[in-house]
């Protein structure tokens, strides 16, 4: 960023400080899960059956993965800086309606309002590829989820915490009131970093096609959507792994549920340290091999007769540890192909990933019966691992084919 003005916090005429990137993506993760162990509660209070408020989450993420497709192309034409802002008063009044619903529709209505904060994770990517080049884009936006990544870990026992004392509403004035925080953050410390483009909007919706058709971005974003759907898998099946097979009581599967994410927060430490020396094909190349051999070696020793809470679980370090490397490359790569279009590249990457990750999600816990164990999970963890794998070494092969370098 040498290119660039020195970062002052809280001024608009020099880069945003990682601090308001990272808030931005967080806020955007918190939204999923804080409230997950208040639902029934949410249903005792809204007289509901359980299940319906669980469509709190469903249709929360398939809004987030149609919304992201939307904000990239709408953030490339008419800039980040007002799309962002009007995202998050969106998410602020969508939030102030969950609290003040009057009935479980009503509520799940707002919450579907309330995944246009995925507007933080889609341009906060974004903007840093407005600033930086590639490789460098893959280190600053590693050290972004780092940051980012604390709040799976921690969000649901925040989540708890406020039920047990407060009641399920104060998970949401937490959300409203970080809301105002971040809009206030975005105002004061973000000025507008893309190009404002001519030709309308029209000429944007004809430059979208070159995206679509090149191979390149297909093969970043397909290691990404694999790599990522193999710890959407992961959170599909290792409830029922933990609680029905192991028996494993809630708080000993609390703590090692959170392994994953363990491993995720130091993968992504070595992203934004080494992403610039290694180059962001090897980067991935090398985190996805990390998370199959991981999951390979967990698959074998439940096969050979060691099924164990402490094998499953254990082995998803090295799965988190592996994503870690592998999202903010892929990332960076999808939003290199055409640097012009990286909010639409970032929009449709990430709902690729959502999309196909929470599809991978509903389908592990089909598979799943105490009589078959872990293994079903584990092999379509490994399949979509692999995909991964087949995926980055396509991009590679296809830029020594055309005498392309890149790391």
């Amino acid at each position: 960023m040498s290119h660039l003005p020195a970062v002052r916090f809280l001024d608009r005429a020099t880069p945003p400080h990682i601090l308001t990137l990272t808030l931005m993506a967080g806020l955007s993760a918190l939204s999923i899960n804080v409230f997950l162990p208040s639902l029934p509660a949410m249903a005792e209070d809204f007289n509901a059956d359980y299940r319906l408020m669980q469509l709190s989450v469903a249709l929360y993420l398939a809004t987030n993965a149609i919304l992201q497709v939307v904000i990239g192309p709408v953030s490339d034409r008419f800039g980040r800086r007002p799309v962002l802002l009007v995202s998050f008063a969106l998410f602020i009044f969508a939030t102030l309606g969950c609290l003040f619903a009057p009935t479980a529709e009503a509520f799940l209505a707002f919450r579907m309002l309330q995944a246009v904060v995925s507007a933080g994770i889609v341009l906060s990517r974004a903007v840093v590829r407005d600033m930086v080049p590639a490789d460098e884009a893959a280190s600053m936006i590693g050290y972004v989820t780092m940051g980012m990544s604390l709040v799976p870990m921690l969000g649901p026992a925040l989540g708890g915490v406020l039920d047990a004392s407060l009641g399920w509403r104060a998970n949401f004035w937490l959300l409203a009131g970080l809301g105002l925080l971040v809009t206030w953050l975005i105002w004061r410390d973000l000025g507008e970093t893309s190009t404002r483009r001519e030709g309308g909007f029209a000429a944007q919706l004809r430059d979208y096609p070159a995206l679509l058709t090149s191979p390149r971005f297909w093969g970043y974003a397909g290691s990404a959507m694999f790599a990522s759907g193999t710890f959407f898998a992961y959170l599909g099946g290792a409830p029922f792994v933990g609680s029905e097979i192991y028996h494993l009581d809630p708080a000993t599967l609390g703590l090692l549920f959170g392994a994953a994410a363990f491993g995720y927060l130091f993968g992504n430490g070595v992203s934004g340290r080494f992403s610039v020396r290694l180059g962001i094909n090897r980067m991935i190349l090398f985190g996805a091999l990390i998370t199959t051999s991981g999951i390979a070696i967990s698959l074998a020793l439940h096969l050979a007769g060691f099924a164990h809470p402490y094998v499953f679980f254990g082995f998803m370090i090295p799965l988190g540890f592996g994503n870690g490397m592998v999202l903010p490359s892929a990332t960076a790569g999808t939003l290199s192909v055409r640097p012009q279009l990286a909010g639409s590249a970032s929009g449709l990457g990430g709902a690729l990933m959502i999309g196909g990750g929470a599809a991978l999600s509903a389908y592990s816990g089909t598979l799943l019966s105490v009589k078959s164990g872990a293994v079903p999970l584990l092999a379509l963890m490994l399949t979509s691992s692999l995909l991964s794998v087949v995926a980055i070494l396509a991009v590679i092969r296809r830029a020594r084919r055309l005498g392309v370098v890149q790391r």
